[in-house]
């Protein structure tokens, strides 16, 4: 973040970032320390201990033990955060859905955004986003940043995926306003399945390049065929993206639209941050 001299997301004042302990959030908690530093904001991390019925048959040592090593792991954060000159607000819960109590934070704390990791690849191209995070972004109360672990945001060059929906549409705001005082570059992408729909895709880049034109943003449009999560995160590693910005529709919060959709799949799949932000599909998607 040495280039960011101010908050690249403009209100966040508060921020809660969801660790596991593991490996795998050592970028989230990388990146929400530096966003609380860089953005004044109050800092909340959450561990949630999943409880599990087998505690009640083999004794509360166990459950005690573990209890006892996520408090030393939450104080060694806040240590952590107090010498990059953050404080760093640490919270416990036990839970059968871990999920929901991060949730539950969020909304009770009224945070403007949460920050989360993402757990590994294995097998056949597996998604392993995980289903803690996956729940988390359905039914989050703000936006929601997710981190791989090697991932560093340097606010450098940003990909918007836009398909002239509502909800890409507050992705495309959202993008526009962190390149606007990041100094960034933007690549908004829209994916044609097939060349019929290239027309289209190319109708959706070029309003947002008249949006980023407004600001006085440089704004590169590309419009590839094929899946549109295979196009977006390829052309995320082979330009340099570090940071993609997607919307999701505020109805995945009931049903399944999140479940097997393109946001899904560059979570899991992409090697740098992914931020979502939710958007009402009824919003005519215009410039």
């Amino acid at each position: 973040m040495d280039r960011v001299q101010s908050c690249p997301v403009g209100r966040l004042t508060k921020v809660l970032l969801a660790t596991d302990r593991s490996k795998f959030s050592e970028g989230a908690e990388r990146e929400a320390i530096n966003f609380a530093k860089v953005c004044s904001s109050e800092l909340y991390a959450v561990t949630i201990l999943e409880t599990n019925p087998e505690y009640e048959t083999i004794g509360s040592s166990v459950f005690e033990k573990e209890e006892a090593e996520a408090a030393r792991y939450l104080d060694s954060l806040s240590e952590r955060a107090s010498r990059e000159g953050v404080k760093c607000e640490t919270i416990f819960h036990s839970s059968i859905e871990p999920y929901q109590a991060i949730v539950d934070e969020a909304s009770e704390r009224h945070v403007d955004m949460i920050v989360i990791g993402r757990r590994g690849r294995s097998g056949l191209a597996k998604l392993l986003m995980g289903e803690v995070a996956e729940k988390v972004i359905i039914h989050s109360p703000c936006k929601v940043l997710v981190v791989p672990k090697a991932a560093r945001i340097e606010y450098r060059t940003i990909l918007v995926a836009t398909d002239g929906s509502g909800h890409s549409l507050a992705a495309v705001h959202e993008a526009v306003d962190i390149a606007k005082r990041c100094g960034s570059r933007i690549i908004p992408l829209s994916a044609a399945r097939n060349n019929d729909e290239l027309g289209a895709a190319k109708t959706n880049v070029d309003n947002v390049i008249e949006i980023a034109k407004k600001e006085n943003i440089q704004a590169e449009g590309i419009t590839p065929v094929g899946r549109s999560y295979n196009v977006i995160v390829e052309t995320a590693g082979g330009r340099g993206v570090d940071l993609i910005v997607m919307g999701v529709s505020v109805k995945s919060e009931v049903g399944k639209f999140f479940t097997g959709s393109a946001t899904e799949k560059v979570i899991g799949t992409a090697g740098c941050a992914v931020l979502v932000v939710k958007g009402d599909t009824s919003t005519p998607a215009t410039v």
